[in-house]
Parts: structure tokens; C-alpha cells; sequence
């Protein structure tokens, strides 16, 4: 007994030893490249950066700059919200998308890998030159008015949402479920890492346990909830982390922008310095909050 235990012992240490081995180029990188930009940053928040003849003259003002962002600035506040805001509802609509199709690509059909192959396109597509071909290209968006000038007006989501409008029942919910319907291509193009995770994670659940879930009677929803779900649960929490993260780095998103153009075209390095940790310590509770409520119901196997 006492052997085995120091067999499963020196396992885990293998493993641990590994994994630190794999993530030892980002933590190097990061000591390297990341650490005094992030400490410059947090001190420049602090400060009215004058910049004179390409150098940067940091003058400490206090937290002048975070009242500055808060009280006198008109948009920051609002914007801060909104995205926070929309950070919940499309990264749990990313997490349900990914989740289902991954389902979907697990199962036995031909061209399997053809079909996986192209949901993972999006990863693809979301590199910076293939974003920016999109955005610029005319052929795409003549091809965008040619289809939605052939629908003619038609479109099943507005119907439906001016019929719950008329019926007056939970708009304000409806509403966000419209607007993610409406923004599917979005929420597609954002979920091809999050399906290749879930997919290795289904791969791994053995089929005798479906097995025996169908000799016993249980149905395949019953199975659903009562096996994949939970054997797959502990990639759910990676999953939610890397979908929050990758929202706070989307191009369209308001708060960076407001960041960016206080930078760059008013060259007020110290209130945007202000607004970037303002920005990345409420995303940081909100990761340490919604983890510890997603990892109360992780299940996790040997």
C-alpha cells in the first residue's frame, strides 16, 4: 500500500514538473517583457505624463486621474457598464455555442473531420490580417447588402421581438437573446478554442459508461446531465476564463477604445493608463468571482 501511494506520488510530481516545463515560455516571457510595463503603467496612472521631445516626464498627481475617469469624464462610467454587460451575456452565450457543438462534432457521421475542420476556421479567422481583410474588403460588404436587400425587409427575429414587444413580456431579457441571435457570426467566430476543448474532453468519457446509463433505462437527455455535463464540467471553468479574457481583447469593444483614443489621439497617457487598471481589476473580480461559483460545481475524476 505504502508503495503504490509513493508510485501515485512521484506520478504527481511528474506531472506537476511537466506542466510547469510547458508553461515555463510564457512565464519567462511574461518576467521578461510584461513585468516593468505593468508596474510603469500603474505608476503613470498616477501621475500627469508630459512628453517633451519623445520622453515621458511623469509628475505624481495622486488618484487625480481616477477621479478624473469616474467624475468628470461623461463616457467612461457608461461604457464600463455596458461592456460588462454584454462580457456576461455573449460569454455565456459563447460557452453554450461551443458546448453544443461540440456535442454535435462528437458524434459518428461522415466527414467528421471535414465539418470539425471548418468550425475551427474561426480560429483562423480571427488573426489580424484575415480580421483586417474583412473589414476593409468592399467585395464583402456589397456581398452583405446584396443579401440583405434579397431578404427584403423579412427577418424572423424582428417579427418575434415585435410580437413579445406588443404581448409586453420580458423584453429587457428578450432583447439581449435577440441581440445574440442577431450577432451569431460573432459568437461563432469567438468559440473555435472553446470547441476543440470540450471536444477533447467528450473524447475522453468512456463509452461504457453510456452503456451502462442505457441498460439501466436512462434516456440520452438523462444521460446528458447525468454524465457528459459532469465529466466534462472541469473544462468549463478553462473554458470561462480564456471566453472572459478573450471578450476583454475584442477590437469592437468600447472600453478599449475609449483607452486607446485617450492615449493616442489626446496623448493623456496617464488618465488611459487610469482607465486600463480600472478596467482590468473589475475583470479580475469578475473572474475570481465567477470561478469560485463555477468551481463549486466542477466534478473532478481520477
Amino acid at each position: 500500500m505504502k508503495k503504490q501511494k509513493n508510485k501515485l506520488a512521484g506520478l504527481q510530481k511528474r506531472k506537476a514538473i511537466s506542466g510547469y516545463l510547458f508553461i515555463s515560455p510564457f512565464i519567462i516571457g511574461f518576467l521578461v517583457f510584461m513585468v516593468k510595463p505593468l508596474f510603469t503603467s500603474l505608476y503613470m496612472s498616477f501621475c500627469d505624463v508630459q512628453i517633451s521631445a519623445g520622453e515621458f516626464n511623469p509628475v505624481w498627481k495622486g488618484i487625480f486621474n481616477y477621479e478624473n475617469a469616474f467624475l468628470k469624464d461623461p463616457n467612461f462610467s457608461s461604457l464600463l457598464l455596458t461592456e460588462l454587460g454584454r462580457m456576461f451575456v455573449y460569454t455565456l452565450a459563447i460557452m453554450v455555442f461551443s458546448f453544443f457543438v461540440a456535442l454535435i462534432l462528437n458524434q459518428e457521421f461522415k466527414g467528421r473531420a471535414f465539418v470539425r475542420a471548418i468550425f475551427f476556421l474561426p480560429v483562423i479567422l480571427s488573426s489580424g490580417v484575415i480580421i483586417g481583410l474583412e473589414s476593409n474588403n468592399q467585395v464583402m460588404a456589397q456581398l452583405a447588402q446584396t443579401v440583405e436587400a434579397s431578404a427584403e425587409g423579412i427577418s424572423v427575429t424582428a417579427a418575434v421581438e415585435e410580437l413579445l414587444r406588443t404581448a409586453n413580456i420580458g423584453m429587457k431579457a428578450f432583447e439581449k437573446v435577440f441581440e445574440v441571435i442577431d450577432n451569431i457570426y460573432d459568437v461563432a467566430i469567438s468559440s473555435g478554442i472553446q470547441i476543440i476543448i470540450f471536444l477533447s474532453g467528450l473524447q475522453t468519457i468512456s463509452s461504457s459508461m453510456y452503456e451502462a446509463a442505457s441498460i439501466e433505462g436512462c434516456t440520452k437527455w438523462e444521460s446528458l446531465w447525468k454524465i457528459t455535463f459532469p465529466m466534462v464540467s472541469s473544462l468549463l471553468l478553462v473554458n470561462w476564463i480564456y471566453t472572459v479574457i478573450d471578450f476583454c481583447m475584442r477590437t469592437d469593444n468600447q472600453v478599449i477604445s475609449k483607452i486607446s483614443n485617450t492615449m493616442g489621439r489626446e496623448l493623456d497617457y496617464g488618465s488611459a493608463s487610469a482607465m486600463s487598471w480600472v478596467y482590468f481589476v473589475i475583470v479580475m473580480v469578475y473572474i475570481a468571482i465567477t470561478s469560485l461559483i463555477i468551481s463549486k460545481g466542477v466534478y473532478y475524476y481520477d
